[in-house]
Protein backbone atom coordinates (compact mmCIF):
# COMPACT_ATOMS: atom_id res chain seq x y z
CA UNK A 1 0.00 0.00 0.00
CA UNK A 2 1.91 3.24 -1.15
CA UNK A 3 1.88 6.14 1.50
CA UNK A 4 1.03 9.60 0.78
CA UNK A 5 0.79 12.74 2.01
CA UNK A 6 -1.78 15.05 2.60
CA UNK A 7 -0.30 18.20 0.42
CA UNK A 8 -0.62 15.97 -2.16
CA UNK A 9 -4.09 16.70 -2.80
CA UNK A 10 -6.47 19.78 -2.75
CA UNK A 11 -9.70 19.66 -0.34
CA UNK A 12 -12.96 20.28 -2.07
CA UNK A 13 -15.27 19.74 0.49
CA UNK A 14 -17.19 17.46 2.24
CA UNK A 15 -19.13 14.45 1.64
CA UNK A 16 -20.73 13.25 4.10
CA UNK A 17 -20.10 12.73 8.20
CA UNK A 18 -21.51 9.56 10.39
CA UNK A 19 -20.23 8.07 13.83
CA UNK A 20 -17.43 6.19 12.72
CA UNK A 21 -16.00 7.84 9.58
CA UNK A 22 -15.84 11.58 8.14
CA UNK A 23 -15.36 11.93 3.53
CA UNK A 24 -14.31 14.89 2.02
CA UNK A 25 -13.77 15.39 -1.67
CA UNK A 26 -10.16 16.27 -3.05
CA UNK A 27 -8.41 16.91 -6.01
CA UNK A 28 -5.28 14.19 -7.02
CA UNK A 29 -2.46 17.28 -7.89
CA UNK A 30 -0.13 14.73 -9.47
CA UNK A 31 -3.23 13.37 -12.19
CA UNK A 32 -6.17 16.03 -11.71
CA UNK A 33 -8.65 13.40 -10.63
CA UNK A 34 -11.24 13.33 -8.42
CA UNK A 35 -10.55 11.24 -5.00
CA UNK A 36 -12.25 10.98 -1.38
CA UNK A 37 -10.62 11.06 2.20
CA UNK A 38 -11.44 9.09 4.39
CA UNK A 39 -11.10 9.73 8.28
CA UNK A 40 -12.07 8.78 12.17
CA UNK A 41 -14.93 11.61 12.20
CA UNK A 42 -13.45 14.47 14.60
CA UNK A 43 -15.42 13.91 16.96
CA UNK A 44 -14.29 10.36 18.27
CA UNK A 45 -10.49 11.61 17.32
CA UNK A 46 -11.17 14.89 19.65
CA UNK A 47 -12.31 12.63 22.73
CA UNK A 48 -9.10 9.60 22.06
CA UNK A 49 -11.99 7.06 21.00
CA UNK A 50 -11.11 6.35 17.33
CA UNK A 51 -8.74 3.14 18.44
CA UNK A 52 -11.76 1.21 16.89
CA UNK A 53 -12.31 3.09 13.86
CA UNK A 54 -8.82 2.35 13.00
CA UNK A 55 -8.65 -1.47 13.71
CA UNK A 56 -11.81 -1.09 11.25
CA UNK A 57 -9.50 0.76 8.35
CA UNK A 58 -6.95 -1.65 9.01
CA UNK A 59 -8.64 -4.82 8.56
CA UNK A 60 -10.49 -3.32 5.60
CA UNK A 61 -7.12 -2.31 4.04
CA UNK A 62 -6.11 -6.19 4.67
CA UNK A 63 -9.36 -7.06 3.51
CA UNK A 64 -8.81 -4.94 0.30
CA UNK A 65 -5.05 -6.18 -0.37
CA UNK A 66 -6.52 -10.04 -0.63
CA UNK A 67 -9.58 -9.42 -2.22
CA UNK A 68 -10.73 -5.86 -3.15
CA UNK A 69 -8.35 -4.73 -5.33
CA UNK A 70 -9.63 -7.56 -7.68
CA UNK A 71 -13.26 -6.40 -7.80
CA UNK A 72 -14.38 -3.91 -10.19
CA UNK A 73 -16.76 -2.85 -7.67
CA UNK A 74 -14.40 -1.86 -4.94
CA UNK A 75 -13.01 1.79 -5.57
CA UNK A 76 -9.19 1.64 -6.17
CA UNK A 77 -7.11 2.40 -2.62
CA UNK A 78 -4.74 5.50 -3.98
CA UNK A 79 -2.58 5.12 -0.76
CA UNK A 80 -2.80 6.04 2.77
CA UNK A 81 -0.82 8.38 5.27
CA UNK A 82 1.39 7.57 8.41
CA UNK A 83 -0.76 7.75 11.51
CA UNK A 84 -0.06 10.90 12.09
CA UNK A 85 -1.41 14.62 12.83
CA UNK A 86 -3.43 16.31 10.46
CA UNK A 87 -4.91 19.69 12.48
CA UNK A 88 -2.92 21.73 9.91
CA UNK A 89 -4.65 20.18 6.86
CA UNK A 90 -8.25 20.24 7.50
CA UNK A 91 -7.84 23.44 9.76
CA UNK A 92 -9.05 21.51 13.21
CA UNK A 93 -7.24 21.73 16.61
CA UNK A 94 -7.93 17.43 17.41
CA UNK A 95 -4.10 17.02 18.57
CA UNK A 96 -4.34 13.64 18.48
CA UNK A 97 -2.70 11.39 15.29
CA UNK A 98 -4.75 9.01 13.25
CA UNK A 99 -4.82 7.39 9.39
CA UNK A 100 -6.07 8.81 6.56
CA UNK A 101 -7.19 6.34 3.45
CA UNK A 102 -7.06 8.22 -0.14
CA UNK A 103 -9.43 6.45 -2.77
CA UNK A 104 -11.02 7.36 -6.39
CA UNK A 105 -14.23 8.68 -5.89
CA UNK A 106 -17.10 6.48 -6.91
CA UNK A 107 -19.22 7.25 -9.85
CA UNK A 108 -22.67 7.49 -10.44
CA UNK A 109 -24.86 8.23 -7.70
CA UNK A 110 -26.11 6.50 -4.16
CA UNK A 111 -28.74 4.05 -4.87
CA UNK A 112 -30.47 6.05 -1.46
CA UNK A 113 -29.13 9.35 -0.99
CA UNK A 114 -28.65 11.12 1.91
CA UNK A 115 -31.85 11.19 4.01
CA UNK A 116 -31.45 15.01 5.30
CA UNK A 117 -31.95 15.27 1.83
CA UNK A 118 -35.92 14.81 1.84
CA UNK A 119 -35.96 18.09 3.59
CA UNK A 120 -35.62 19.72 0.53
CA UNK A 121 -37.66 17.26 -1.15
CA UNK A 122 -35.21 15.40 -3.26
CA UNK A 123 -36.66 11.68 -4.11
CA UNK A 124 -33.96 10.00 -2.69
CA UNK A 125 -35.09 6.63 -3.51
CA UNK A 126 -35.11 6.91 -7.80
CA UNK A 127 -31.51 4.72 -7.56
CA UNK A 128 -32.54 1.96 -5.62
CA UNK A 129 -36.19 1.83 -7.10
CA UNK A 130 -35.18 2.58 -10.96
CA UNK A 131 -31.90 0.39 -10.96
CA UNK A 132 -32.03 -1.97 -8.58
CA UNK A 133 -36.27 -3.28 -7.86
CA UNK A 134 -37.55 -1.96 -10.84
CA UNK A 135 -34.85 -1.82 -14.11
CA UNK A 136 -37.69 -1.51 -16.53
CA UNK A 137 -35.14 -0.03 -19.43
CA UNK A 138 -31.09 -0.18 -19.47
CA UNK A 139 -28.58 0.52 -21.76
CA UNK A 140 -27.66 -1.70 -24.73
CA UNK A 141 -24.56 -4.14 -23.52
CA UNK A 142 -26.19 -3.82 -19.66
CA UNK A 143 -27.09 -7.42 -18.23
CA UNK A 144 -30.04 -7.92 -16.91
CA UNK A 145 -30.50 -6.68 -12.68
CA UNK A 146 -26.93 -5.31 -12.43
CA UNK A 147 -26.83 -4.19 -8.99
CA UNK A 148 -27.83 -7.60 -7.49
CA UNK A 149 -25.36 -9.47 -10.46
CA UNK A 150 -22.12 -6.75 -9.05
CA UNK A 151 -23.20 -7.25 -5.62
CA UNK A 152 -23.16 -11.31 -6.06
CA UNK A 153 -19.52 -11.10 -7.94
CA UNK A 154 -17.83 -9.10 -5.38
CA UNK A 155 -19.39 -11.21 -2.07
CA UNK A 156 -18.03 -14.50 -4.15
CA UNK A 157 -14.51 -12.39 -4.67
CA UNK A 158 -14.33 -11.73 -0.75
CA UNK A 159 -15.39 -15.12 -0.14
CA UNK A 160 -12.46 -16.76 -2.30
CA UNK A 161 -9.95 -14.62 0.02
CA UNK A 162 -11.73 -15.60 3.49
CA UNK A 163 -14.11 -12.72 3.75
CA UNK A 164 -17.69 -12.01 3.85
CA UNK A 165 -18.58 -8.21 3.16
CA UNK A 166 -21.55 -7.07 5.29
CA UNK A 167 -23.90 -3.45 5.61
CA UNK A 168 -23.98 -3.69 1.74
CA UNK A 169 -27.69 -2.07 1.93
CA UNK A 170 -28.08 0.33 -1.21
CA UNK A 171 -26.90 3.87 1.37
CA UNK A 172 -23.32 1.82 0.47
CA UNK A 173 -23.74 1.27 -3.48
CA UNK A 174 -23.32 3.71 -5.84
CA UNK A 175 -24.92 3.19 -9.26
CA UNK A 176 -23.85 4.47 -13.00
CA UNK A 177 -26.70 4.71 -14.93
CA UNK A 178 -25.01 5.04 -18.10
CA UNK A 179 -22.53 1.79 -17.73
CA UNK A 180 -24.93 -0.13 -15.70
CA UNK A 181 -21.69 -0.39 -12.95
CA UNK A 182 -21.70 -0.33 -9.32
CA UNK A 183 -18.92 1.10 -6.90
CA UNK A 184 -19.21 -0.25 -3.17
CA UNK A 185 -18.55 3.35 -1.09
CA UNK A 186 -18.25 1.64 1.96
CA UNK A 187 -16.46 -1.78 2.33
CA UNK A 188 -15.13 -2.00 5.76
CA UNK A 189 -17.86 -4.25 7.68
CA UNK A 190 -16.43 -7.71 6.87
CA UNK A 191 -15.85 -11.14 8.88
CA UNK A 192 -12.40 -11.67 8.91
CA UNK A 193 -9.45 -14.14 8.04
CA UNK A 194 -10.84 -17.72 10.79
CA UNK A 195 -13.74 -15.32 12.34
CA UNK A 196 -16.66 -17.41 11.53
CA UNK A 197 -19.05 -14.95 12.63
CA UNK A 198 -18.83 -11.67 13.88
CA UNK A 199 -20.22 -9.95 16.46
CA UNK A 200 -22.47 -6.91 15.55
CA UNK A 201 -25.03 -4.32 16.72
CA UNK A 202 -27.95 -7.26 16.06
CA UNK A 203 -25.65 -10.21 17.41
CA UNK A 204 -23.31 -12.57 15.96
CA UNK A 205 -23.04 -12.27 12.40
CA UNK A 206 -21.88 -13.66 8.70
CA UNK A 207 -22.36 -14.08 5.03
CA UNK A 208 -26.13 -15.09 6.00
CA UNK A 209 -26.64 -11.36 6.77
CA UNK A 210 -25.56 -10.25 4.01
CA UNK A 211 -28.21 -12.93 2.13
CA UNK A 212 -30.64 -10.92 3.72
CA UNK A 213 -29.79 -7.62 2.58
CA UNK A 214 -30.05 -8.44 -0.36
CA UNK A 215 -33.72 -10.55 -0.06
CA UNK A 216 -34.65 -7.58 1.61
CA UNK A 217 -33.02 -4.52 -0.43
CA UNK A 218 -33.22 -5.95 -3.76
CA UNK A 219 -36.28 -7.83 -4.29
CA UNK A 220 -39.57 -6.34 -5.52
CA UNK A 221 -42.91 -7.66 -4.00
CA UNK A 222 -44.76 -6.26 -6.09
CA UNK A 223 -45.08 -5.10 -9.47
CA UNK A 224 -43.48 -1.56 -10.94
CA UNK A 225 -45.03 1.28 -10.00
CA UNK A 226 -47.38 3.28 -12.48
CA UNK A 227 -47.20 6.83 -11.13
CA UNK A 228 -43.93 8.59 -10.87
CA UNK A 229 -44.03 9.50 -7.26
CA UNK A 230 -43.48 5.45 -6.42
CA UNK A 231 -40.19 5.38 -7.24
CA UNK A 232 -39.41 8.43 -4.97
CA UNK A 233 -39.01 7.09 -1.45
CA UNK A 234 -36.46 4.46 -0.94
CA UNK A 235 -38.01 0.68 -0.16
CA UNK A 236 -38.05 -1.43 2.95
CA UNK A 237 -35.05 0.93 4.61
CA UNK A 238 -36.22 -0.24 8.45
CA UNK A 239 -32.69 -1.42 9.82
CA UNK A 240 -32.59 -5.02 9.98
CA UNK A 241 -33.16 -5.78 14.12
CA UNK A 242 -32.56 -9.91 13.63
CA UNK A 243 -32.83 -12.06 10.84
CA UNK A 244 -35.82 -13.99 12.17
CA UNK A 245 -38.18 -10.83 11.80
CA UNK A 246 -36.56 -10.23 8.49
CA UNK A 247 -37.49 -13.55 7.41
CA UNK A 248 -40.79 -13.02 8.67
CA UNK A 249 -41.40 -10.00 6.85
CA UNK A 250 -40.13 -10.87 3.27
CA UNK A 251 -42.20 -14.14 3.59
CA UNK A 252 -45.26 -11.88 4.28
CA UNK A 253 -44.08 -9.70 1.24
CA UNK A 254 -44.02 -12.11 -1.13
CA UNK A 255 -47.36 -14.04 0.40
CA UNK A 256 -49.06 -12.43 -2.44
CA UNK A 257 -46.89 -13.60 -5.93
CA UNK A 258 -47.88 -16.22 -7.94
CA UNK A 259 -47.23 -19.43 -7.21
CA UNK A 260 -43.77 -19.82 -8.42
CA UNK A 261 -42.58 -16.91 -7.28
CA UNK A 262 -43.83 -16.92 -3.78
CA UNK A 263 -42.46 -20.57 -3.62
CA UNK A 264 -39.15 -19.49 -4.81
CA UNK A 265 -38.32 -16.47 -1.99
CA UNK A 266 -39.87 -18.35 0.73
CA UNK A 267 -37.13 -21.21 0.70
CA UNK A 268 -34.41 -18.44 -0.32
CA UNK A 269 -35.43 -17.07 2.96
CA UNK A 270 -36.17 -20.52 4.90
CA UNK A 271 -32.48 -21.25 4.15
CA UNK A 272 -30.73 -18.10 4.93
CA UNK A 273 -33.43 -18.27 8.64
CA UNK A 274 -31.21 -21.84 9.12
CA UNK A 275 -28.09 -20.06 7.82
CA UNK A 276 -28.18 -23.08 5.70
CA UNK A 277 -26.32 -21.80 2.74
CA UNK A 278 -22.90 -23.77 1.98
CA UNK A 279 -21.66 -20.82 -0.26
CA UNK A 280 -22.35 -17.63 -1.90
CA UNK A 281 -23.09 -19.62 -5.12
CA UNK A 282 -25.60 -21.94 -3.94
CA UNK A 283 -27.38 -18.33 -2.33
CA UNK A 284 -26.39 -16.63 -5.95
CA UNK A 285 -28.51 -19.05 -8.12
CA UNK A 286 -31.29 -18.89 -5.66
CA UNK A 287 -31.75 -15.51 -5.60
CA UNK A 288 -31.14 -15.42 -9.51
CA UNK A 289 -34.14 -17.85 -9.65
CA UNK A 290 -36.53 -15.30 -7.92
CA UNK A 291 -34.81 -12.34 -10.15
CA UNK A 292 -35.99 -14.58 -13.33
CA UNK A 293 -39.11 -15.07 -12.09
CA UNK A 294 -39.98 -11.22 -10.98
CA UNK A 295 -38.57 -10.74 -14.86
CA UNK A 296 -41.46 -12.63 -15.86
CA UNK A 297 -43.86 -11.59 -13.55
CA UNK A 298 -43.20 -7.65 -14.81
CA UNK A 299 -43.52 -8.97 -18.53
CA UNK A 300 -46.85 -10.20 -17.35
CA UNK A 301 -48.44 -6.86 -16.14
CA UNK A 302 -51.53 -5.46 -16.81
CA UNK A 303 -50.15 -2.15 -17.44
CA UNK A 304 -46.43 -2.20 -19.36
CA UNK A 305 -46.44 0.94 -21.01
CA UNK A 306 -48.01 2.83 -18.26
CA UNK A 307 -45.64 1.59 -15.75
CA UNK A 308 -42.61 2.40 -18.24
CA UNK A 309 -43.87 6.01 -18.45
CA UNK A 310 -43.93 6.32 -15.01
CA UNK A 311 -40.15 5.10 -14.77
CA UNK A 312 -39.10 7.56 -17.47
CA UNK A 313 -41.08 10.29 -15.66
CA UNK A 314 -38.77 9.36 -12.39
CA UNK A 315 -35.54 9.03 -14.13
CA UNK A 316 -36.06 12.72 -15.32
CA UNK A 317 -35.50 13.62 -11.55
CA UNK A 318 -32.15 12.76 -11.73
CA UNK A 319 -31.37 15.44 -14.18
CA UNK A 320 -32.04 18.25 -11.36
CA UNK A 321 -29.57 20.04 -9.94
CA UNK A 322 -29.50 17.79 -6.66
CA UNK A 323 -28.06 15.36 -8.71
CA UNK A 324 -24.32 17.47 -9.94
CA UNK A 325 -22.72 16.71 -6.59
CA UNK A 326 -22.32 13.45 -7.58
CA UNK A 327 -19.72 12.12 -10.34
CA UNK A 328 -22.46 12.09 -12.70
CA UNK A 329 -23.59 13.69 -16.14
CA UNK A 330 -27.54 13.22 -16.50
CA UNK A 331 -27.42 14.31 -20.30
CA UNK A 332 -24.45 11.65 -21.08
CA UNK A 333 -26.05 8.78 -18.60
CA UNK A 334 -29.93 9.16 -19.02
CA UNK A 335 -29.59 9.48 -22.79
CA UNK A 336 -29.85 5.80 -23.79
CA UNK A 337 -32.47 6.05 -21.48
CA UNK A 338 -35.13 8.74 -21.88
CA UNK A 339 -37.32 7.25 -24.58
Amino acid sequence: METVTLDRFELVGPLGSGADYDVRAAVDRETGEPVVLKRPSPQTVSRQMHGPVEERTARALEAYERAGQYSSVVPRVIGVTEVTLHDAYFGEDLGQPYLVRVEERAAGIPLVGDPRSRILRVPIGLGQNLFALHPLALPDGVADWPVQSQLLEAQEIYADAGYALLDLGPHNVFYSPGTGRISLVDATALVGHGVERAQGNRGPQDVHDFYIEMAKFYLAPHLPPTDAAGYFDPYNQRPVISIEDECDSLIGAFRSADDALRDATTACVGKVRQRGYASVADFASDLRECLRLITIRNEQMPEPQTALEAWRTALHRLSEDHWTRYQFDANTELAAMAG
